[in-house]
């Protein structure tokens, strides 16, 4: 899917009332908030309508969120609005945004498996060119059991997360924790249900 193709099918997926992976912050997320200090600067990738985004803003942090989707950023800005924060709100396709570079105490990216494996390696090289020594990344994904459970995510399995995989494309980094496990999710319409997933916490050395 090319780059406006991808635009116009996540705008049309985010065209409705109300917010496609709910309003509140992912379960990964939200439990690393121990990790997270007010004064970090964070970026939330493909961050879809703003649920990551304005709830790191409302721990305190100065937040970059990006999307494809025009759509989505105006329904990020709303919902930060509502919720009393701001954002630094960029339509961006990752394959051409212009990365920042050691900027970032945080990275977070949150099912992000729209990319094939020659995007979703470029992408995850520049995620740890943009954060800082010493920063994290924070990912959650979907392992290749999503299929069978079908409750969210792409029908590509090739886009989907091992440990194997994240271990070889964080090795450079230290990485804290990388754990797989089914859970319940309960993410608005689009991600409902029993799943397969995977965390990865990593540390830029």
């Amino acid at each position: 899917m090319d780059s406006v193709a991808a635009r116009d099918f996540w705008n049309s997926r985010y065209d409705r009332q109300d917010y496609l992976f709910g309003e509140t912050p992912n379960a990964f997320l939200a439990a690393q908030i121990a990790r997270l200090q007010p004064g970090m600067t964070a970026l939330a990738v493909a961050d879809g309508e703003g649920r990551n985004g304005v709830w790191l803003a409302e721990q305190g942090l100065a937040v970059t969120t990006t999307d494809i989707a025009p759509r989505a950023i105006e329904k990020a800005l709303a919902l930060a609005e509502r919720r009393g924060v701001t954002l630094d709100a960029q339509v961006a396709d990752l394959e051409t945004w212009a990365w920042p570079q050691d900027a970032f105490d945080v990275v977070v990216a949150v099912f992000i498996q729209f990319a094939p494996p020659p995007l979703r390696d470029r992408i995850f090289e520049r995620m740890k060119a943009a954060v800082k020594p010493g920063g994290l990344i924070l990912l959650q994904g979907y392992r290749p059991e999503q299929i069978a459970y079908g409750t969210g995510g792409p029908g590509q399995v090739e886009n989907l997360y091992t440990e194997a995989l994240l271990r070889d494309a964080f090795a450079d980094f230290d990485i804290l924790h990388l754990n797989s496990h089914d859970s319940d999710v309960s993410e608005g319409a689009g991600h409902s249900g029993r799943s397969a997933l995977i965390d990865l916490v990593a540390r830029r050395p």
